[in-house]
């Protein structure tokens, strides 16, 4: 394995965590997981890769919907234990369930408000 992915602190599951931003907007898009195939993957091919916890399998973000990630960079905390990826979202949908991004509900009044408009239909998307 490269030096640069050892210095990675992979947790007891050999997973970091991954914040993606969005570079023309400074919005997090979403958080994610990634092992060390997918964050080598990543650097190597450009397009945002993910380890999905609930599939156990590598995954592009964008092979099924079409919104790919392109990366523009990627940080790590002064600890190596957290990954930051600022990347250009294609076609603004960066969450399943068809809004710009996965952080859209609000603690208001100890209550879960959902915000943010749902640009697609995830059954137009995803065909389910």
């Amino acid at each position: 394995m490269s030096s640069w992915l050892e210095k990675i602190k992979w947790n007891e599951k050999e997973l970091v965590p991954v914040i993606v931003q969005e570079v023309e907007t400074k919005q997090i898009l979403m958080h994610a997981w990634m092992n060390r195939d997918a964050l080598k993957q990543t650097y190597e091919s450009g397009k945002a890769t993910y380890w999905s916890r609930s599939r156990e399998k590598i995954w592009v973000k964008g092979e099924k919907s079409g919104h790919y990630q392109f990366v523009e960079s990627i940080l790590t905390d002064c600890d190596y234990d957290v990954l930051l990826i600022n990347v250009r979202q294609k076609g603004g949908i960066a969450c399943h369930t068809g809004r710009h991004r996965c952080f859209f509900n609000k603690l208001t009044d100890k209550n879960w408000l959902e915000s943010g408009e749902i640009l697609k239909n995830p059954k137009d998307i995803y065909g389910k």
